[in-house]
């Protein structure tokens, strides 16, 4: 038994590590020091410091902002963060415990005696001891296999959302919104996940456009940061992005090397008070006609 719970404390130690580890690597992509992230989420910096030392729990909701001011998709980090919560709660121990009482059975009965003359009456069940724990042992090691393959399965998937079936009084829940750092024109030239505006619920996509080339543009507005952004996939080499708002001034992006074709593309921000007026246009790099997304910019007066 205290193999089991002290192997219990080493699986912990190594899951929470792995997720501290796996944030403070997410942290250092975002550019952000523990003052500014402390200043764009409802936790404080002396909270971060700890949550990404893996010496503090850290509430579920605190992975789900971070992973969007890094653009991130969270279901990854997500898995991780079940695997560390059950173990901080205490949750696994507690499973290995129930494990271990039910790898060694029930006791066995007192035998009867038997008359002298008669054969040795049969085990109750029809099967022998040994077999009944073997049946139990397996049975454990099933629920166990299945249980690792459920949180592999969403690591691996990349799924965006979170499970389903996580209760929200879990060991690190609790947490408010995601706050953005800018409005409106305060957020020009920026980028839409790290000042927040990007977030699950914080965002619409207006309108889609797959070009001739297969290239794909989403056109976002930030409903709380009052911006529009375009997010491309499948650029070729060569092609540019441009994003216009009258009035304001344009931002683009272009994919300059091969890296850029096998990964999404986002524009600065452009304020807009008026998203419906922002307008996207893929100019191909081989020099095909633009295609375009959203109003048309008006002709002038004559």
């Amino acid at each position: 038994m205290s193999g089991a719970l002290e192997n219990a404390a080493e699986k912990r130690a190594a899951e929470c590590d792995r997720l501290a580890g796996e944030l403070s690597a997410l942290r250092a992509r975002t550019g952000l020091s523990l003052v500014a992230l402390a200043g764009r989420t409802p936790y404080s910096k002396s909270s971060w410091q700890r949550y990404l030392n893996g010496t503090k729990p850290l509430p579920r909701q605190a992975v789900v902002a971070l992973c969007a001011l890094a653009g991130e998709p969270p279901g990854r980090l997500l898995a991780l963060w079940e695997l560390a919560d059950a173990a901080w709660s205490g949750r696994a121990a507690a499973d290995t415990r129930a494990a271990a009482v039910s790898a060694r059975g029930p006791s066995p009965p007192s035998p009867v005696p038997v008359p002298a003359g008669q054969a040795t009456p049969p085990t109750p069940g029809g099967a022998p001891r040994g077999r009944r724990r073997t049946a139990v042992l397996a049975a454990t090691a099933g629920v166990a296999v299945v249980t690792v393959a459920t949180v592999l399965g969403a690591w691996l998937s990349g799924d965006d959302g979170a499970r389903r079936d996580v209760p929200q009084d879990a060991a690190w829940s609790n947490a408010g919104p995601l706050r953005p750092s800018c409005t409106g024109p305060a957020c020009e030239g920026e980028d839409p996940a790290p000042m927040g505006c990007g977030g699950d619920g914080a965002m619409t996509t207006l309108g889609s456009l797959t070009a001739t080339g297969g290239q794909r543009l989403q056109l976002r507005y930030g409903e709380t940061c009052r911006t529009v952004w375009v997010r491309a996939t499948g650029l070729r080499v060569g092609d540019r992005v441009v994003l216009t708002v009258p009035g304001r001034r344009e931002q683009q992006i272009a994919a300059v090397a091969r890296r850029d074709t096998g990964r999404y593309l986002v524009t600065p921000m452009v304020a807009a008070a008026d998203p419906s007026e922002a307008r996207a246009c893929l100019l191909p790099g081989g020099g095909g006609e633009q295609e375009c997304l959203g109003r048309a910019p008006r002709a002038p007066a004559s």
